[in-house]
């Protein structure tokens, strides 16, 4: 059951990244160079980014540091899949979204030493968040839901307990 929704969006957010950022390589010529979309709002520039998220760079061995913690994340995230019930529908949603944002862009890692294709830029003037992808989204709103979805585990589980020890102190009473 859920690799009924594990598979899916997998397979969407990596195609449809590798496809924004062909087309973002291939049509803009110039890097950097801001193309409006809405405005000032949404641009579309493209960037190389060697580094991880939000630019963070640690020197030359960026890449290869990046694409060993991917394959740990991705570890991880396949562990978290394993021991998801079906049932557990965003929690599931979150992995997938989650990993494939992360295979998206560890493709680009192991297919140029240029980095990660960045080419989303939103902002008011001199005001941007840093410049971004497909699979930067399909991170950032799996990080944030997976979040959610494991707090929410341990409020349950939380709850539980102090249950089980209020029925364990009544029963002890008597």
């Amino acid at each position: 059951m859920k690799a009924i929704i594990a598979v899916p969006v997998f397979l969407v957010v990596v195609i449809l990244d590798f496809i924004t950022k062909a087309v973002a390589v291939a049509t803009m010529v110039t890097a950097g160079a801001p193309r409006p979309v809405l405005g000032d709002w949404v641009r579309f520039a493209l960037v190389y980014n060697p580094g991880a998220a939000f630019g963070l760079h640690l020197g030359p061995y960026s890449r290869w540091l990046f694409m060993a913690l991917t394959a740990v994340a991705l570890v991880v995230l396949w562990r978290l899949y394993r021991s998801a019930s079906d049932q557990d529908v965003p929690k599931v949603l979150a992995i997938a979204l989650v990993a494939s944002g992360a295979v998206g862009n560890i493709i680009d890692r192991v297919r140029s030493e240029l980095g990660v294709v960045d080419f989303i830029d939103v902002g008011i003037g001199a005001h941007r968040w840093p410049t971004f992808n497909v699979a930067d989204m399909a991170v950032s709103t799996g990080a944030i839901l997976l979040a959610w979805v494991l707090w929410q585990e341990e409020r349950r589980a939380e709850a539980l307990l102090a249950e089980q020890k209020a029925s364990s102190s009544t029963t002890g009473a008597s």
